[in-house]
C-alpha cells in the first residue's frame, strides 16, 4: 500500500511541474515576447505597472488558468463517467449537458445579452439537462448506467435540434454562436476565469477523493455493497458533482470536444486503471494539453485567432484512432 501511495504521489508530482512548465511557456508565447526571467521578476512583483506586467495579469494569465480548469475539468469529468458509466466511450458531453448548456447561451446571444447573461443562461440550461436525465433515469430508486447514457443522448439530440433552430433566427450574433459551438477561451472575462479555475480545483479534487469507490464500482453493484459502498449513493454524487463541473466549463467556454475523452484514455495507457491515479492525473494531462491546444489556436494564423475546439478536434480525432489500435484497455 506505501508503495502505491508513493508512486501515487510522485506521478502527480511530475505532471504537476510538467503543467506548470508548459503554463510558464504559454506564458511567454504571444505577439509580445516576454522571456522566463521577466516573468519571474513580474511574478515576484517587480516591473508593475509596466506593459509586460499587463500583458500577464491581464491577458494571458487568466486565460491559461482558464485553460487549466477546463481542460483539467472536462478530463477529471470524462473520467469518472467512463468509471461510473463503465463505458471506454463515455465523455463529459455524451448525457447532454453541453447541448442543454448551449442552448441557454445561444438564446442569450439571440436575445442579445451580455457575457454574464450568457453565462447565467448557458448554466440554468445545463442545470436543466442534468435534472431532467436524472430524474428520467432512475430506475427502483437508483441510477442505471444504460438508460443514464440513453436518456443523456436523446436530451443532447433533443436541444441540438433546438439549437439549430434558434441559429436560424440570428443574425448579429451568428459569429459569436458559432465561435461558442466550437468551443473558445477568449470568451470568457479574468473573473470568469479565476471563479472556474477554483471550481475547477475543488471538484477534481472532491472527485479524487472517491477514486477508490470508483474502483470498487467496478465489480458490480452487489459486490460494492458487499465492500461498504452505497451504489446508489455514490453515483448519484459523483454524476451530479461532474455535470455540474461541466456546466460551469461549458457555461464560459462553449463546446471543447475530445480533451474529456482522451485524457483519461491516455492516463490508463500508461498508469493502467487504477481510479486512485487516473482521476487526479487526468486533470493535469488534460490541463496540459488545452493550454497547448489554445496556444496553437492563438499563434498559428497571427493575428487571427481559431477556436480551440476546432485544434482539440483536430489533433484528436487521429490520436483517438491511434489509441485504438492499441486497443485501449477499460
Amino acid at each position: 500500500m506505501e508503495t502505491t501511495a508513493r508512486k501515487h504521489i510522485i506521478v502527480i508530482s511530475l505532471l504537476f511541474v510538467f503543467t506548470l512548465l508548459i503554463s510558464l511557456f504559454a506564458l511567454s508565447q504571444g505577439p509580445v515576447k516576454i522571456s522566463f526571467h521577466e516573468i519571474i521578476q513580474i511574478i515576484a512583483g517587480k516591473f508593475s505597472g509596466t506593459t509586460e506586467s499587463r500583458i500577464i495579469y491581464e491577458i494571458r494569465l487568466p486565460r491559461i488558468l482558464l485553460g487549466i480548469a477546463v481542460g483539467g475539468g472536462l478530463s477529471v469529468a470524462g473520467a469518472v463517467f467512463q468509471a461510473v458509466l463503465l463505458n471506454p466511450l463515455a465523455e463529459p458531453y455524451i448525457l447532454g449537458v453541453s447541448s442543454g448548456g448551449t442552448f441557454g447561451a445561444v438564446l442569450a446571444m439571440l436575445i442579445g445579452l451580455s457575457f454574464l447573461g450568457i453565462e447565467v443562461f448557458s448554466f440554468v440550461g445545463a442545470l436543466s439537462v442534468i435534472l431532467i436525465v436524472f430524474l428520467a433515469s432512475k430506475r427502483f430508486g437508483s441510477i442505471e448506467p444504460n438508460t443514464l447514457l440513453l436518456t443523456g443522448v436523446m436530451a443532447g439530440a433533443f436541444f441540438s435540434a433546438l439549437i439549430l433552430l434558434t441559429l436560424t433566427l440570428m443574425k448579429n450574433s451568428l459569429r459569436t454562436a458559432i465561435f461558442w459551438l466550437m468551443g473558445n477561451l477568449s470568451l470568457a472575462d479574468s473573473s470568469s476565469a479565476y471563479y472556474v479555475f477554483a471550481l475547477s480545483l475543488l471538484v477534481s479534487f472532491f472527485l479524487s477523493l472517491n477514486g477508490n469507490k470508483m474502483n470498487i464500482l467496478a465489480l458490480g453493484d452487489e459486490q460494492a455493497s458487499g465492500l461498504g459502498v452505497n451504489p446508489k449513493n455514490i453515483k448519484t454524487v459523483i454524476y451530479f458533482s461532474a455535470s455540474l463541473l461541466v456546466s460551469a466549463i461549458v457555461s464560459v467556454s462553449g463546446i471543447i470536444g475530445f480533451v474529456g475523452l482522451l485524457s483519461p484514455h491516455i492516463c490508463r495507457l500508461i498508469w493502467g486503471n487504477d481510479n486512485r491515479l487516473i482521476v487526479p492525473s487526468s486533470f493535469f494531462v488534460g490541463a496540459s494539453i488545452l493550454v497547448i491546444a489554445d496556444l496553437i489556436a492563438r499563434s498559428i494564423i497571427p493575428p487571427t485567432e481559431i477556436p480551440v475546439g476546432a485544434v482539440t478536434a483536430l489533433l484528436g480525432a487521429p490520436f483517438f484512432v491511434y489509441l485504438l489500435r492499441k486497443k485501449i484497455q477499460f
